[in-house]
């Protein structure tokens, strides 16, 4: 089982950046693959940045590449969602997750940090 707390969310500009942090309670970090969700009031739950196959890969949804960038620090078991040029439409909650890193879903989820992208 893993705890993940994330910060570092708030009210931004349009244009702005924020950098969300996730905390992850894991024995062994390494084993995880961690991920960022984000949704909107009225919208699925939709995928934005992931780590996946090789280790030191990514990946990105379409609406985001460019602008955000997900990394891990290993040591500190914490994960980074770096977003750039944020625009109203990015505005949701953000929820990390977490799982083993050959497994096919994402079993644990954190309770989400509000942003919200204002024009």
């Amino acid at each position: 089982q893993v705890q993940l707390v994330e910060s570092g969310g708030g009210l931004v500009p349009a244009g702005g950046s924020l950098r969300l942090s996730c905390a992850a309670s894991a024995h062994s970090f390494s084993l995880y693959a961690m991920g960022w969700f984000r949704q909107a009031p009225g919208k699925e739950r939709e995928f934005v940045a992931g780590t996946i196959g090789h280790p030191g890969g990514t990946g990105y949804a379409d609406s985001v590449t460019g602008r955000f960038t997900i990394t891990k620090a290993r040591a500190q078991n914490t994960v980074y969602l770096q977003m750039n040029s944020l625009k109203p439409e990015d505005t949701a909650m953000y929820y990390c997750a977490a799982k083993r890193v050959k497994t096919p879903t994402w079993t644990e989820w954190g309770q989400g940090t509000q942003v919200t992208v204002s024009s």
